[in-house]
């Protein structure tokens, strides 16, 4: 039971993680039936700017409750920055094209983040400086949580909470419903599109650079290409939940991350090599198109011809 209990424990940590980055696939995907491609990108941004401001800011040296949270939250506004200057430059003028010329300049953007971190800083992964104090606690028997997956629960969370806060409890947030559920009635109305996409792009890549920052210290391992495979599996956690769907990018979240740590932990009991833990995310995918393609909590939406 101690065992099972431990995977629990880790899937959740991990599910968190997909689960951040899947808000912001999401909430964009809801207001402008885009998928951000370079959305995973900005979590290994995130993650960056992190490691850099905590050497220029002498948090490096040791862990303090201080410099991880200047870190994180500089990480959420240096990637809210970058989230809102690609929705401006790449996404806008292309707006009122086609969607697969959308999805191509999205494509186009990721490649070009991920090419430029690996130019200017090269592709050898760096150690993340350790900005909490390391400490495990046991439940029972064997099984144990540690401080920093006690961090990432808290934060994500908190995160979670405030995000439903703003959609549902500010002005901003009603525009952006309103936004989403009527792009050119909402303009009608009077409400600023553009600065709606804006924030809601700054909204996603904050939580993405949380997402980032708190791996970081889960797996204090970082580099230009990390992004990849982590974004595509909270691509997958936002299908599974439902795209465009909030309460269903945490829920697919939580499951593919419970799912790929119970791959591990218990693949190799039923003929699953523990390698397989990428693909299980994309075998859910394919599953998910197959038999429900609006996801656990997607609703179907009809289209006018």
């Amino acid at each position: 039971m101690d065992t099972f209990v431990q995977q629990i424990i880790n899937g959740l940590t991990v599910g968190a993680i997909y689960a951040l980055i899947a808000l912001g696939y999401t909430m964009v995907y809801g207001i402008l039936r885009l998928i951000n491609f370079a959305h995973g990108d900005i979590y290994m941004v995130g993650a960056f700017v992190g490691y850099f401001l905590a050497f220029q800011l002498g948090f490096a040296t040791g862990p303090s409750l201080l410099g991880l949270t200047v870190v994180l939250v500089g990480s959420m506004v240096a990637a809210a920055l970058v989230g809102m200057a690609i929705e401006r430059f790449a996404y806008r003028p292309i707006r009122k094209y086609a969607r697969m010329t959308t999805l191509i300049t999205a494509i186009g953007v990721s490649l070009l983040i991920e090419n430029v971190f690996v130019a200017q800083l090269g592709a050898a992964p760096r150690a993340f400086p350790q900005l909490l104090q390391e400490q495990s606690y046991t439940l029972f028997g064997n099984a144990a949580i540690s401080k920093s997956q006690i961090l990432i629960f808290a934060v994500s969370i908190f995160l979670m909470l405030l995000l439903q806060w703003i959609i549902f409890k500010t002005k901003v947030g009603t525009a952006m419903r309103a936004v989403s559920f009527n792009l050119s009635s909402a303009k009608l109305m009077g409400v600023n599109t553009d600065v709606i996409i804006s924030v809601t792009f700054a909204l996603g890549s904050a939580l993405a650079a949380a997402a980032g920052v708190l791996t970081a210290q889960y797996n204090p391992q970082i580099d230009p290409l990390m992004g990849i495979m982590t974004g595509l599996k909270a691509f997958v956690a936002a299908v599974l939940g439902g795209i465009g769907n909030i309460p269903g990018a945490v829920l697919g979240g939580l499951l593919i991350g419970i799912a790929e740590t119970f791959v591990v932990g218990y693949g190799q009991n039923i003929g699953i090599p523990t390698t397989f833990r990428d693909a299980v995310a994309f075998a859910i995918l394919i599953l998910v198109l197959l038999f429900r393609p609006t996801g656990l909590l997607g609703s179907t939406v009809q289209e006018k011809v």
